[in-house]
């Protein structure tokens, strides 16, 4: 297949190492194919962003299939549920941190930064949350718990290991994240990976490593060697705790100075407290609620140095494809503005250290200087793209995979409905269907009415109620179509609504509606009131209005009642019919 003419723009735009290119194509022009065949002849690691999750599920998806063979991963927020920690001084709310981690999502993630660190042919399809904090890489990789067949290492070691990168024993329940022991056997369920590890010693020698299922227990694969990345990307060690510690109490020591000077002794009291439980915690189970916020004396940071994040577990050079720009790069640059005012209420007020401040996510200019080379994909890309690309967009006319759009052939509105029916008669010599749009939701029902009259075989579809409309002189031998589910379910309501329907066509009366009456006019209005259970619900009930349904012949057939009152009818019946149940 002969490669378009956006997909060798962009290679040669790579080839000539432009940082900034724009590719331009409306929706459905095949765009993400060209992505594909960017990456596979850039030959580099891929970073594609994408404004929310839906959109990036289905990137991964696509790119998945174009790439079955390389490790394309996916990379999003792994919170069901989040609530932040918040503060609102003007009705002195305190809301604390709330949240609902999807353990799926997070062996995503974590199996997305593995791959970064063992594979080049690696595709990331990441959301916004890429830009947000994460472990140090460094650290991370440092921590890696390794084993090979013939190593003289005690089993003990490999058990102090993995507790070290968070590792839990549990030799009940196998699941992500655990290691369990039996004899000289230690099995580990990698937190990023669906198979587990076994790994058994003879002695203290590694005599066997082997890739097992973790349910069955059966070996899928020998393996010389074998590599366990940390159950997080936020690890710790001992030292490190001991460190940031220190610093959390200078900083608290002078920041309640502060406070103190501006006669803020309620916020000093506060700090103090919520300050030295989270200390007392840190000292004794190594975590706290909230420990995202002490990041900063964690890793040794300067002030406003920013976190390390998704973009440093890369190598240095890498591309960047920025999917749907127009939305996308205005969601980076408001990420920042927005966690930076929450924050700093809750550092106003007390709640936090101003280190909790360099928690945040990349600053936009901070994210286009981690990044050496971006490809904007938009249908309607912004100026700051035009900028960025110089003024030079690569335009996407014909898709990739060669398919064109079918032929569009105009019409003159005179005659539509019958050339309809003409075109309709000759799919049905073809044995083939027939799709039809119109523009309101009436239109489709009085042209399925239509169209049956004509003994056409047909339904229609909208998004209030799906049915079909029957007539007696049907095309396929008389037998009256089977309605769907969603009419049949319908119930009584839906038919008495019908009757309604066509009471109003066959007898016009006044207009439908109460009618409200001046307020001096207090017996009139409280005769309508009494009266309303009768003639209220339905002008038809109303004298002067529309005959009752007693005096109209039946649309089933059956001969009607003399008496045009509500006992021949139950839509008229007082706590009856549809003003009864839009009560209830």
């Amino acid at each position: 297949m002969r490669t378009s003419r956006a997909i060798r723009e962009l290679a040669a735009g790579l080839a000539r190492d432009d940082r900034y290119q724009t590719l331009l194509g409306v929706t459905g022009s095949g765009k993400t194919m060209t992505m594909a065949h960017v990456i596979a002849g850039c030959g580099r690691p891929t970073l594609v962003l994408s404004h929310n999750k839906t959109l990036a599920a289905q990137l991964y998806g696509e790119l998945k299939s174009f790439f079955p063979k390389s490790a394309v991963e996916f990379f999003i927020s792994y919170y069901d549920y989040y609530q932040p920690e918040a503060y609102v001084p003007q009705t002195d709310t305190y809301i604390a941190k709330d949240s609902s981690i999807n353990d799926d999502i997070d062996r995503l993630r974590l199996r997305a930064t593995s791959s970064l660190m063992e594979r080049e042919d690696v595709v990331i399809v990441a959301s916004v949350s890429a830009i947000y904090g994460l472990g140090d890489p460094e650290l991370y990789r440092q921590r890696l718990v390794t084993a090979s067949v013939g190593e003289a290492r005690g089993r003990d070691a490999l058990l102090e290991a993995l507790v070290g990168v968070q590792y839990q024993r549990n030799d009940t329940a196998f699941e992500r994240g655990t290691f369990r022991v039996r004899g000289d056997t230690i099995e580990v369920f990698p937190a990023y990976d669906e198979q587990a590890v076994r790994v058994e010693f003879w002695g203290d020698t590694v005599e066997r490593i082997a890739k097992i299922d973790p349910l069955t227990g059966n070996v899928i694969t020998e393996l010389p060697r074998a590599a366990v990345y940390p159950a997080t990307h936020f690890v710790t060690e001992r030292p490190t705790i001991e460190r940031a510690v220190a610093a959390i109490r200078a900083e608290l020591k002078e920041r309640l100075a502060e406070l103190r000077v501006q006669n803020k002794l309620l916020e000093a009291q506060r700090l103090e407290s919520r300050t030295n439980f989270d200390i007392d915690m840190l000292l004794e189970v190594g975590r706290c609620t909230g420990i995202e916020n002490y990041s900063r004396p964690l890793t040794g940071r300067a002030p406003g140095e920013r976190p390390a994040c998704l973009l440093d577990y890369f190598p240095d050079d890498y591309l960047c494809i920025i999917d749907e720009s127009h939305q996308t790069l205005p969601q980076l640059a408001g990420m920042y503005e927005g966690d930076r005012s929450r924050k700093q209420t809750l550092v106003d007020y007390g709640f936090r250290l101003p280190s909790a401040l360099d928690n945040r996510p990349l600053r936009i200019d901070e994210f286009m200087k981690l990044v050496p080379r971006i490809l904007f994909v938009s249908a309607t890309p912004g100026e700051e793209e035009f900028k960025l690309s110089g003024g030079v967009v690569v335009e996407q006319i014909i898709r990739p995979t060669g398919l064109v759009d079918p032929e569009v052939e105009v019409r003159p509105v005179k005659g539509q409905v019958d050339d309809l029916l003409h075109e309709i008669r000759l799919r049905e010599k073809l044995s083939e269907r027939v799709l039809v749009t119109t523009l309101t939701k009436r239109m489709a029902e009085d042209l399925t009415d239509y169209l049956q009259q004509h003994g056409v075989r047909v339904r229609y579809l909208h998004s209030e109620r799906a049915r079909a409309r029957h007539h007696p002189h049907q095309a396929h031998g008389g037998r009256p179509h089977r309605l769907p589910a969603a009419a049949r379910r319908a119930g009584p309501l839906s038919a008495l609504r019908d009757r309604r329907d066509r009471a109003r066509r066959d007898h016009p009366g006044p207009a439908v509606g109460r009618v409200r009456r001046a307020r001096g006019d207090q017996p009139a209005a409280r005769r309508a009131r009494s009266s309303r259970g009768v003639a209220g619900g339905d002008p038809r009930c109303r004298p002067g209005g529309l005959p009752a349904l007693g005096s109209l012949p039946h649309p089933d057939g059956r001969p009607s009642g003399a008496e045009p009152s509500w006992k021949g009818d139950p839509l008229c019946r007082p706590g009856h019919g549809l003003d009864a149940a839009r009560s209830r």
